[in-house]
């Protein structure tokens, strides 16, 4: 059996409900076919393989501009024992001729797209921002046009903060939900699908591992604010979701809209606590809690759907499908002429872009 790359925690008591099951309609979905995951060494991508490895695939590509992360989930895969044919890619997402030879040569027939720029802070500066804006949404369309020339299916991989954004990184993947809604009404007969979910716990640059370490240094354990809360999943019941959204029957036009029920928001300064009670410590008696400030681009409180976004119930108990009124095609144009601006480094181009494509934008620090 093979063990995920970074280790689920403990984490009923964190969540403060019950841990998702892996489910087992994810296996017949997969068996047999060739998938090809991007950003396949982050830390969604990197279980994203793991699962889709025990699902018996007729091939597996991982794509990752990465070397240091494509060779350890490659290593980790052929450590395992089993049987598929597999092939570690070093692309970057963006380079639209090399994704373009790499589906000639391994033809997928479903992508799940997890290649992103994430890191919320970080993206808030001027060059940043261009960089999110070519990966996030230049990279999402490069992988969108190339499974519907190819017929293969698509799955992107968002986020909640795409949902009335606040930052650059919420505003690129909004834009990228809404390039691929957009598409999938021009190619009705290719299965085009996104999946929305909160923060990952144990991910790249998320909050458990930074408290962990903050509390293995002896204080203080840093929090943005006391009111901030969000929505917590682990990766493996993040990928778990995702790839049972994945099989689900989706609009008669081919697209499917989901976002995963991840239970209520726990705030983040009650997170910090339960991690150094269960270090056997006391807080802000043996580790103090500091508070330091939101930091650009974040939300006290995230959301998960928009107001013009109605939800339903599905057959899987936590995914939940988005059935929205949006019409994509109103903003779609602007999309290449976003992309030409990042292109050309144009930073007030680039910004009058996004916020046309995506006036919900909530944030101040991008002007």
């Amino acid at each position: 059996m093979l063990q995920g790359l970074n280790e689920d925690l403990a984490l009923p008591l964190l969540l403060r409900r019950p841990a998702i099951k892996e489910g087992a309609r994810i296996r017949d979905s997969l068996r047999g076919r060739r998938v090809l995951v991007t950003g396949a060494g982050g830390s969604i991508g990197s279980e994203l393989c793991l699962q889709i490895a025990m699902s018996s695939p007729a091939a597996l590509v991982l794509v990752d501009h990465s070397e240091l992360n494509l060779h350890e989930i490659s290593t980790t895969l052929d450590g395992s024992q089993l049987s598929f044919s597999r092939m570690a890619a070093l692309a970057d997402v963006r380079d639209i001729i090399a994704m373009q030879s790499l589906f000639r040569q391994v033809m997928p027939e479903i992508v799940f797209h997890a290649a992103a720029l994430k890191h919320v802070p970080l993206l808030e500066n001027d060059h940043n921002l261009i960089e999110a804006v070519r990966t996030n949404v230049g990279g999402t369309k490069a992988v969108a046009d190339l499974c519907c020339a190819a017929g293969a299916d698509m799955v992107l991989i968002s986020t909640d903060k795409a949902v009335n954004p606040s930052s650059g990184m919420g505003l690129t993947k909004r834009v990228a939900e809404i390039y691929v809604q957009a598409l999938a009404s021009r190619h009705s007969s290719v299965r085009l699908a996104q999946v929305r979910f909160g923060n990952v716990l144990g991910s790249s640059g998320s909050v458990v591992p930074l408290f962990r370490r903050q509390i293995a240094q002896g204080g203080p354990v840093t929090v943005t604010h006391a009111e901030m809360t969000r929505y917590l999943m682990t990766i493996k019941e993040a990928v778990t979701l995702t790839l049972e959204a994945a099989d689900l029957n989706h609009h008669a036009d081919g697209y499917g809209s989901y976002v995963l029920d991840m239970g209520r928001p726990v705030k983040i300064i009650d997170l910090a606590r339960q991690l150094i009670e269960q270090s056997g410590l006391r807080p802000e008696i043996d580790i103090a809690i500091e508070i330091i400030g939101v930091r650009p681009g974040e939300k006290l409180v995230e959301e998960l759907v928009y107001n013009w976004e109605t939800v339903e119930v599905t057959p899987v108990a936590a995914v939940l499908r988005l059935i929205s009124c949006f019409d994509p095609g109103r903003v779609a144009p602007e999309i290449d002429l976003l992309l030409g601006m990042a292109e050309l480094r144009d930073t007030t181009g680039v910004k009058k872009g996004l916020t046309r494509i995506v006036p919900e934008y909530q944030g101040e620090v991008i002007f």
